[in-house]
């Protein structure tokens, strides 16, 4: 990468995030910096560029070939929405990065996907083990709206028929992704 000197703290910050080893520095002039790091493939491919470009206000470059090919503790990240999995929102990733990545698609997951009328787990799985986990509230409906004062019993019983109701609609309730909430979910950008 060649940077100004001014960004060689938060290359180097950037770099150790995506689990690069640093290699050597080289000061090509007074303003101007080349920094070498290995970093594996997989963190340079996904969202490394845009970052390099924000960390150097667009001032920085990079250049890279593949040096060799080595075994890694990669995981299959499972996204689960309502105890079913969504193939197209799994990814692969590492293990020491999987649960922070879980957690940041979950989220956005839940900002993205409408309210049902039933509470929406979603969880991030590795395995059998969930990593991490959010829920879409319910809807609540006002059912006691039409009752005022007198009997609290009719009351309850509206609320009871409501809670059997919810019931049942999340055991066969479906959930609906919109292709909007794929895309934001997949985002990777801290911001």
């Amino acid at each position: 990468m060649i940077v100004p000197t001014e960004s060689i703290g938060a290359i180097m910050r950037l770099c150790t995030e995506r689990r690069g080893t640093y290699v050597e520095t080289q000061y090509l002039s007074p303003t101007r910096v080349m920094i070498v790091f290995d970093v594996p493939l997989q963190e340079i491919v996904f969202d490394f560029y845009d970052r390099l470009k924000s960390v150097t206000r667009g001032y920085g470059t990079l250049d890279y070939d593949v040096k060799s090919y080595e075994p890694s503790d990669l995981v299959r990240l499972r996204i689960l929405v309502n105890a079913t999995e969504v193939d197209a929102l799994s990814l692969i990733c590492h293990r020491s990065v999987a649960e922070g990545r879980g957690r940041k698609v979950l989220v956005r997951l839940r900002k993205a996907i409408d309210r049902h009328m039933f509470a929406v787990p979603l969880q991030a799985a590795i395995g059998g083990k969930i990593v991490a986990r959010e829920t879409i509230s319910a809807l609540r409906k006002d059912v006691t709206a039409k009752c005022y004062g007198g009997d609290i019993t009719r009351k309850r019983k509206l609320l009871e028929k409501q809670k059997k109701g919810k019931k049942r609609m999340r055991q066969f309730g479906k959930v609906d992704i919109p292709q909007s909430a794929f895309l934001e979910a997949l985002k990777m950008k801290d911001g």
